[in-house]
């Protein structure tokens, strides 16, 4: 599987941005995924992850209410919506996916990674 993540760019606080992640290969539907971040200085932490079938979702607390991870399997997709964005969400997101129908909300689940894209928030 290969991984293409795009939508980052610079943001004001308070606004929003929807990050795609575009997958390569038939079995897309068959992947748990996942989307990651990492700040400069920081380690990778988990955001936000999606089962197979786009029926269960799971974010960690620092984005819970703000962003939205969904998928759509017809066209080998997964977006993150990301509202009400703050400055410390500045990070390179990364898009990861991982066989079997689960997520994981560890980076050493995933099998393969995107190349990452940039978002910045400024205050």
């Amino acid at each position: 599987v290969q991984l293409q993540a795009s939508g980052g760019g610079l943001v004001q606080a308070g606004g929003s941005l929807r990050l795609s992640c575009a997958a390569s290969g038939r079995t897309f539907s068959s992947y748990g995924m996942g989307w990651f971040r990492q700040a400069p200085g920081k380690e990778r932490e988990f955001v936000a992850g999606i089962r197979c079938g786009g029926t269960s979702t799971y974010y960690a607390d620092s984005v819970k209410g703000r962003f939205t991870i969904s998928r759509d399997n017809a066209k080998n997709t997964v977006f993150l919506q990301m509202n009400s964005l703050k400055p410390e969400d500045t990070a390179v997101y990364y898009c990861a996916a991982r066989p079997g129908c689960y997520y994981g909300s560890s980076a050493g689940m995933y099998d393969y990674w995107g190349q990452g894209t940039l978002v910045t928030v400024s205050s």
